[in-house]
């Protein structure tokens, strides 16, 4: 476990605004509880809490990765509209005490779904 500082900030904001998560024209998530994490130079990435999630399109995968920062990933596909987006959700269900505020959240990949503030 290693633990965020100057040489790899990392930071947790609540975001100010709505953010809606689409596949295609399907609504996956929408919350204006998202919380913002920056990571030393990676883009921000958005997580949503689970409750704002429509959890009956995800489907649990057996996909697992680790971040010496913040803990052991799980991941989730998203099965809607006839089609299959693969891995396209990760989470830290228990994540390393520093990154304690991003259990229960989703963050999603950019390139799998759409992203947007809305609010």
């Amino acid at each position: 476990m290693k633990l965020p500082g100057p040489d790899h900030p990392i930071t947790i904001t609540q975001n100010p605004r709505r953010v809606r998560v689409r596949a295609g024209d399907i609504v996956i998530a929408e919350s204006a509880r998202a919380l913002t994490l920056k990571e030393a130079r990676y883009p921000a990435v958005q997580y949503l809490p689970r409750e704002d999630a429509n959890m009956a399109l995800l489907e649990r995968t057996e996909r697992t990765t680790h971040c010496p920062y913040k803990g052991d990933a799980s991941y989730f596909s998203i099965k809607a509209d006839g089609k299959t987006l693969d891995n396209a959700i990760w989470t830290y269900e228990t994540p390393f005490p520093a990154m304690a505020e991003i259990s229960g959240h989703l963050a999603f990949y950019p390139d799998k779904v759409k992203i947007e503030e809305v609010g």
